[in-house]
């Protein structure tokens, strides 16, 4: 099976503004496919901007909104899956979310963020309930989680036993928290053997310093690519075979014991 080049937007767009920001995701999408990509993914609330306080309700969209349908025709124009992360308005209720469209235009995955960061997003969004969310692409099982949802272990896990080869996940981390990208997804990616990419927000917005340092972490715990602070398209490849020979040598999931771990209230 032929490695998958994925590739990680790092940038906070124009907060406020969906239009500019589907022709930021436009221009990087042709950037990317020009560069051999098959996916690209984006940063959390990457459609509307992160620190955008009471207009995320107004711009909020339905999973299969006009702008699903725009980002479906820029996959389409392109030949390459996206990734990306927006407000999802679902009834009188908000989602942080995050949804996967393939080459085709096709929406394969959306995924409502399961653990909700600070005082703005427990405000505004209603936990979304399904641990795992996956879809298929080029022979591999993608998954989907949201920022801080990576940071629980239990996550990440849950994707490892459900069979998730690449692990996407927009995000908006923010300073002082740069160890994240650097330290913990790594660490994320080896403990449970599957490539994580990590795509962030940059730069000031609004109260936030977000730290950038998108990452695409390997199973065998290395950084396959990593930005710096700076806007950025990093590109890397996700590889089958390294996929495989990495879970060979690392036995973590065949090891496990579950009956001594339990379960908490």
């Amino acid at each position: 099976m032929p490695a998958l080049r994925a590739a990680l937007l790092q940038s906070s767009g124009r907060p406020g503004f969906t239009a500019d920001n589907l022709r930021l995701l436009d221009e990087a999408a042709a950037r990317a496919a020009a560069q051999g990509a098959g996916l690209l993914c984006t940063p959390e609330l990457f459609l509307t901007g992160y620190a955008i306080g009471a207009d995320v309700a107004e711009l909020a969209e339905p999973a299969d909104g006009p702008s699903a349908q725009a980002v479906a025709d820029i996959a389409v124009r392109h030949g390459l899956a996206l990734a990306y992360g927006y407000p999802e308005r679902a009834g009188e209720r908000l989602y942080n979310s995050a949804q996967l469209v393939g080459p085709d235009g096709a929406r394969l995955a959306n995924y409502r963020k399961t653990h909700l960061y600070g005082d703005f997003e427990q405000r505004w969004f209603t936990p979304g309930e399904q641990q795992v969310v996956q879809a298929e692409l080029g022979g591999l099982r993608l998954g989907m989680l949201v920022c801080y949802d990576v940071e629980f272990p239990e996550n990440v896990r849950a994707h490892a036993l459900a069979g998730t080869d690449l692990l996407l996940v927009p995000t908006a981390l923010m300073e002082p928290y740069r160890f994240v990208a650097e330290s913990l997804v790594p660490v994320r990616a080896f403990e449970s053997q599957l490539y994580l990419a990590y795509a962030n927000r940059t730069g000031p917005e609004g109260e936030f310093t977000f730290t950038g340092y998108s990452t695409l972490a390997g199973p065998d715990g290395t950084a396959k690519a990593r930005a710096q602070a700076a806007e950025d398209l990093i590109l890397g490849d996700v590889d089958p075979a390294l996929l495989a020979a990495s879970r060979a040598a690392n036995t973590y999931l065949r090891d496990r014991r579950p009956a001594l771990y339990g379960t908490e209230a």
